[in-house]
């Protein structure tokens, strides 16, 4: 089992996502290190990139104020290296192929290895093609994490017969925000990616409270959760790592309890 597979050894996970470098890295350093001390099993971190086709407004926004502080995909592989001095569990990048592609892709994963980057996920890279990421990233042991959509339909046992690390099951059509309900019929989804592979599964996109937080891990392995807490950030900007502690906490609680 990878590292991040053994994230959901103990139960329901809750994975947060962020931004890095909005509004600033020593922000995200310790809103890292809050969402880690109030429970997080895993953390998405995002590479912030010009043309985000999977984000709603919100996390275009971070991209944005990220990208015009400065921030570079080297920034962020040495913060993460500072990082892993006092954090143990798993990193995952977020971010798009052309990020990869700019830095040079092996270039990119062999880093990600060196600094204890655990897995990544590219939205914007269909299953079909993923090949041209996977080979290296098993070079260097870093988990090329899929996604399933309920668009999937009859590619998901496909998809999940090859998952590595966890399978990112998006609750619904459309870019990332939060939704006052999740109407899709992710049961479904969950039992045939059941069938077909033992790697856990966690459902994101438009969870933003408890009680949906709850209601999605009861049916999968773990919720995923972004815009709510950069929308923290944007609020509170450097004052927002101890409301997203305080956020965290609630939300794992909230997961757990759907154990």
């Amino acid at each position: 089992m990878s590292k991040i597979g053994e994230a959901f050894r103990k139960g329901k996970a809750f994975i947060p996502f962020l931004t890095c470098g909005d509004p600033d890295i020593e922000t995200t350093k310790r809103a890292v290190r809050e969402m880690v001390k109030n429970g997080a099993d895993l953390i998405e971190l995002g590479i912030p990139f010009s043309d985000p086709m999977a984000e709603g407004p919100v996390i275009q926004g971070a991209n944005a104020r990220a990208l015009s502080n400065g921030i570079t995909t080297d920034i962020i592989f040495d913060m993460v290296s500072e990082l892993r001095k006092e954090i143990s569990i798993p990193f995952v990048f977020m971010t798009y192929a052309n990020v990869v592609f700019s830095y040079g892709s092996e270039r990119f994963i062999r880093r990600c290895s060196e600094v204890g980057i655990d897995g990544m996920i590219l939205p914007d890279v269909p299953y079909e093609e993923r090949d041209e990421f996977a080979g290296i990233c098993e070079k260097y042991d870093v988990d090329l994490i899929s996604m399933v959509a309920p668009t999937s339909e009859n590619r998901i046992a496909m998809i999940a017969k090859e998952a590595k690390g966890f399978l990112y099951v998006v609750s619904s059509l459309g870019v990332t925000g939060t939704r006052s309900e999740i109407t899709t019929d992710l049961a479904s989804i969950v039992s045939v990616v059941r069938e077909n592979t033992d790697t856990p599964c966690a459902i994101g996109f438009g969870i933003s409270t408890p009680e949906q937080a709850k209601k999605m891990s009861a049916i999968s392995d773990g919720a995923i959760v972004g815009s709510a807490i950069v929308r923290l950030l944007e609020q509170y900007k450097t004052e927002a790592p101890e409301h997203i502690g305080e956020y965290v906490r609630e939300m794992k609680e909230a997961v757990m309890s759907a154990s």
